[in-house]
């Protein structure tokens, strides 16, 4: 007894001791759990005990300048299945089967998806609201309709390249949709419900909704019509040149540098902008694997690629108003100095030649800029030297991006400045030998037609919340004074000239005064018959609204020459943005003489009275019947006839009086007036002839050869210049 209590005493602190260990060892774990690991533990528990779905915000508005809606989100569900109700609710199948017959999904799959070994799984997104009202209808345990919202285009493929689109989860993935996605997207909210661990709903009813907040609406300086019109008329260019390697085409606001419109053909849908054309998709129909998935993605991002913004090229001769800018800075050139071109030039090794091989002959400074003689512009750029040429170079902005919205923009390439030598001076002073974007040139251009001063293109207009207030607005930006006023007034008046009487003759347009500057120039490598076509233009050119670019890369039709196709499709684009943008017409003496006579209305009136209806008018008449009674006219009152014309008058009722409409395709104004004339029908002239240029042909006749009008119609046709640079 006394040996036991001995022993009892000697291990008493021994199991003190262990006692404290564990006491302490205890406390530490507990510190450990409750301060460690309690956050992640109280997450995890979080997690478990409730169903949290994230609800998507509803993505701003993007208008075009006048409010058109040009994209927005409509309100869908995303269907969601809890795979531990479902597996309770003993009625996998049965649920399976429902939804694949409203989803029009595989069974097998979706029995798959709702039965996982998984607390949450998305069955289907963004369904529309008949297919959402049928489930919640068929009240599918474990399954649930999530409020979401899906991105539409009401104009399909309208600015697509502008605009770009949104992925799944509704975050901009290219163009306008993600260079302002922070401020489209919103605030998503979420839905919070209760659930038991096994990750069925708890038997009472726990649920918490957090409001999305919507994003900002976007304004951008696009203006739907003047994208329709560019759009279509780009198109048809490319069909019309047999353009290989697409267009492009920007309208830009003078003055502010807003783009009203920009545009690259092959364009594509923004409602399925993951889908390749038909065309296209047969070309990758026999590949398979990995070597599908390459090809398949190369020609996506070519789909998407907006050749306005990231796409470089040489310019041609588009960049000779800014060689002729910087003699003229530096006073190294006067406007009435007179330049000899023999049809090339020699410049150490090399004999450059001008685009027309029996040269020019003696040109004065404006002339060489009407002709685009290679040779003037060659001149000048000797005299300015490769240090000067790199600084306005500079100056006008080709070295640097132009800070524009949409992402992607190229800077092109240029000589470095130990290498600019003779050589490489006197191809550039022509617009050969270095890469630029269109960007940058339309960009360069507004130095010309803001006396000096060159501002900053864009595109996004103003931010705005859903009651239409203003949130925040994107200002027009000034780049920097470029050159002096004095030097941009000469250019632009120069430039009226080209297009008046020079190379850009097919851009011209009675009643409006514009200038501009055409663009050929060979694809590297040189001899690969490979051409960009382009044309640069602007109006009024006496106080510049507009500056329009044009750009087709590798036409392979008849003509690869920017003046013989770039400068018609510049035309047509402008003679519709001018007049719907009410731009006044100034018309010139010469313009109101061939202007279009009102018809006068003479049906009902006497014989006696015609000549009296008739006169002053500019028109003639041809009186067909024995009666004395108009009874009635061709073309009827009110319509426009080109001066000395001449109306059909019939006296008599008559069941038909057609005649067919001849071919002029490819004739002069004289030759198609006298064909038309002989037919009983009258012309309607527009397009380059109207400037009095002897060499213009018709190149567009409406209605074709071979249709039946009847006789003293109209017949529209458009005249162009075939051999022009």
């Amino acid at each position: 007894m006394v040996e036991l209590k001995y022993n009892i005493k000697k291990r008493a602190p021994i199991i003190t001791l262990i006692s404290v260990i564990v006491f302490f060892a205890l406390i530490g774990r507990l510190m450990y759990w409750q301060f460690i690991k309690g956050a992640e533990l109280k997450s995890g528990a979080i997690q478990q005990q409730t169903l949290d779905s994230v609800v998507s915000s509803k993505r701003g508005i993007i208008y075009d300048r006048n409010g058109k809606v040009l994209a927005q989100s409509i309100s869908v569900q995303t269907v969601t299945a809890s795979p531990a109700e479902v597996k309770k609710s003993g009625k996998a199948d049965e649920i399976s089967e429902t939804l694949a017959k409203i989803l029009g999904k595989d069974e097998d799959d979706i029995k798959k998806q709702i039965t996982k070994n998984s607390s949450y799984e998305i069955v289907a997104r963004k369904i529309d609201n008949e297919k959402a009202e049928k489930i919640r209808k068929a009240e599918l345990k474990g399954i649930y309709l999530i409020e979401d919202s899906k991105r539409t285009y009401p104009y399909s493929s309208l600015a697509s390249h502008v605009i770009g689109f949104v992925g799944t989860d509704n975050q901009g993935l290219n163009g306008i949709e993600m260079v302002y996605d922070k401020y489209l997207k919103g605030m998503p909210g979420r839905m919070i419900r209760s659930k038991s661990a096994s990750g069925t709903e708890m038997p009472f009813e726990y649920e918490k909704y957090i409001n999305p907040e919507n994003g900002a609406n976007l304004v951008l300086t696009i203006d739907e019509v003047i994208q329709h019109f560019v759009e279509e008329e780009l198109k048809q260019a490319v069909a019309d040149y047999d353009v290989e390697n697409g267009a492009a085409c920007i309208i830009m606001n003078a003055k502010t540098g807003e783009i009203l419109a920009m545009a690259t053909y092959p364009d594509y849908d923004l409602n399925a902008p993951f889908t390749l054309p038909e065309d296209i998709e047969k070309e990758l129909d026999e590949l398979k694997g990995d070597e599908y998935d390459k090809a398949y993605s190369e020609r996506l991002n070519k789909l998407w690629r907006n050749k306005a913004v990231v796409d470089s090229y040489e310019p041609g001769s588009t960049f000779k108003p800014f060689t002729a800018a910087m003699a003229l800075e530096e006073n190294l050139v006067s406007t009435n100095e007179f330049f000899s071109c023999s049809g090339g030039l020699q410049v150490n090794d090399y004999y450059i030649r001008c685009w027309k091989s029996g040269g020019h002959g003696q040109v004065s400074f404006a002339e060489g800029f009407e002709n685009s003689c290679n040779p003037v512009f060659m001149n000048l750029g000797a005299r300015v030297g490769a240090e000067r040429f790199i600084k306005y170079y500079k100056k006008f902005g080709f070295m640097d991006t132009t800070g524009f919205d949409l992402p992607g923009e190229a800077t092109g390439s240029f000589h470095s400045a130990s290498r600019f030598n003779d050589v490489e001076i006197a191809t550039s002073s022509f617009g050969q030998t270095f890469i630029i974007t269109p960007l940058q040139l339309i960009t360069a251009y507004t130095a010309i037609t803001n006396g000096g001063v060159m501002v900053r293109p864009h595109i996004a207009k103003e931010l705005v919340d859903d009651d239409g207030n203003v949130i925040k607005k994107f200002e027009t930006e000034i780049i920097r004074q470029a050159i002096s006023k004095e030097t941009a007034d000469t250019i632009r008046d120069i430039l009226e000239g080209v297009v008046e009487n020079g190379t850009s003759k097919n851009a011209f347009i009675r009643g409006y005064r514009l200038a501009g500057k055409t663009g050929t120039s060979e694809k590297f490598p040189r001899g690969n018959g490979k051409y960009v076509a382009s044309f640069v233009g602007f109006a009024p050119a006496n106080d510049p609204e507009i500056i329009g670019l044009i750009m087709l890369d590798e036409p392979m039709g008849e003509s690869h020459m920017g003046g013989a196709i770039a400068a018609p499709t510049f035309k047509k684009i402008f003679d519709e943005v001018l007049r719907y943008m009410d731009i006044e017409p100034q018309f010139t003496e010469a313009d109101l003489l061939i202007t279009d006579k009102p018809v006068p209305n003479v049906e009902g009136l006497g014989i006696s009275e015609l000549a009296k209806a008739f006169g002053g008018t500019g028109l003639k008449y041809n009186i067909l019947g024995k009666g004395d009674t108009v009874v009635s006219q061709v073309p009827k009152g009110g319509a426009t006839l080109a001066e000395g014309s001449t109306v059909a008058i019939y006296t008599e009722k008559v069941a038909s009086d057609t005649v067919v409409v001849p071919d002029v395709k490819g004739m002069t104004a004289t030759d198609a007036n006298i064909t038309l004339t002989n037919a009983g029908l009258n012309m309607k002239v527009s397009g380059a002839a109207d400037t009095g240029q002897g060499s213009a042909t018709v190149s567009v006749q409406t209605p074709e050869a071979g249709t039946e009008l009847q006789r003293g119609s109209p017949v529209s046709v458009e005249f162009s210049f075939s051999n022009v640079h």
